[in-house]
């Protein structure tokens, strides 16, 4: 069984019965209630998605994450466009829409921008395309009013650590929470889902390799080495007595946040470090970004980074780790285009061969010389046969 860190099933689950006993979705019209539960039933199944994504049912998480937004935004486009049915809506007003919300036209209830503009975007877009092929069915075409939508924006800010300080930070934490720490830091495992799920028999070879389940990853199952904590993590499952079947580590994600956030205030302050985000923000997820800056400069493809951190794209190197902490590795050699390495290359061989040549001649001499010693033994030999005098 996979342990679901913040009980999205539940949360689903709790609102589903709400929205039962109310009959619809709280502070939104009929029609926008209908369409959104019946985008979530074919979400939950798996129908009518795009040919391009994964297939089957979507997960807990992302199925909150859809009836979260997609209720929001039945409910601003009734505040600001005074439209009750979201299957009606035009491309001007959602381009409007999108474009003042990412201006800071639409506000947040505290008054200030929303920063994640393009994660409303990307979810009306899902929608709206599930939208056509449902009306597609029916015999209906729906115009695709996405098109011009602006799907980009800001990364969101994190906490940027270097190697020295996750040493200070680890080496200031209580055991528990400094093999977790290490741990994150070494594997660049998600955390919490992935974390959470990890088992002591997922562990090998002494504790120095991971085996990453593919039914717990995101992405897809990946064994890794651990080249950092796993001295850490044999102390730790010794100490703490667990046997193979049990799970790593067993914690609340929102209690370990909270003491990382503490600590790192309280050893670097409120400042904000070099990826944007005050050191007090801190969690565990900022672990995944640190480690992927830690390793980038040491894998020597970028394939095999993508596998450690379970990427399949490429431009998600990038995105973890904004290039923090790397190092101009360029060398003299480095210098040599090819033509001169060739050049070098013929010049080196030729003299190979010129040694090779003068060795085999040198080899020839060591024989010659040995038969002349032979024949000169014998011929010393002969001598003192022959009596003096005759």
């Amino acid at each position: 069984m996979k342990i679901d860190p913040y009980n999205h099933e539940g949360s689903l689950t709790r609102w589903k019965d709400k929205v039962r006993e109310l009959g619809g979705i709280p502070d939104t019209s009929r029609q926008n209630s209908e369409i959104i539960l019946n985008y979530l039933r074919d979400m939950e199944l798996g129908l009518n998605t795009s040919f391009s994504s994964k297939k089957g049912a979507r997960s807990f998480t992302r199925l909150n994450t859809v009836r979260q937004r997609m209720t929001f935004l039945a409910r601003k486009f009734r505040e600001i466009l005074n439209v009750d049915d979201m299957a009606k809506l035009t491309e001007q007003q959602v381009c409007s829409f999108f474009v003042d919300m990412r201006k800071g036209v639409i506000k947040r209830q505290d008054g200030r921008r929303y920063r994640a503009t393009r994660d409303f975007v990307k979810i009306f877009k899902a929608f709206w395309h599930w939208h056509q092929k449902v009306a597609r069915k029916a015999g209906e075409e729906v115009e695709d009013i996405t098109i011009y939508l602006d799907s980009s924006g800001e990364k969101p800010e994190w906490v940027y650590l270097n190697e020295e300080q996750v040493r200070i930070f680890s080496d200031n934490c209580n055991p528990k929470y400094k093999t977790i720490v290490m741990f994150l830091f070494d594997t660049g495992i998600r955390a919490p889902t992935e974390l959470m799920n990890i088992k002591v028999s997922d562990l090998s070879k002494d504790f120095k390799e991971l085996n990453i389940r593919d039914e717990i990853s995101k992405t897809f199952g990946r064994r890794i080495k651990l080249m950092i904590c796993s001295e850490l993590v044999k102390r730790y499952i010794k100490e703490n007595k667990l046997g193979q079947e049990d799970y790593l580590f067993k914690f609340s994600p929102y209690v370990v946040n909270r003491y990382l956030k503490r600590l790192a205030e309280k050893l670097f302050g409120n400042e904000k470090s070099l990826a944007g985000q005050k050191y007090s923000d801190l969690t565990m997820y900022d672990f995944r970004h640190c480690s992927c800056c830690y390793w980038l400069p040491r894998y020597k493809s970028e394939s095999a980074l993508k596998f450690r951190f379970g990427w399949k794209k490429s431009d998600k190197i990038h995105y973890y780790s904004e290039m923090l902490g790397m190092r101009d590795t360029i060398s003299e050699e480095d210098l040599l285009i090819d033509v001169t390495k060739t050049e070098l290359e013929k010049r080196l061989t030729k003299s190979e061969n010129k040694s090779e040549l003068l060795e085999a001649q040198v080899d020839v001499m060591k024989r010659q010389l040995a038969e002349i010693y032979v024949h000169v033994n014998k011929l010393h030999s002969q001598a003192k046969l022959i009596p003096c005098g005759n």
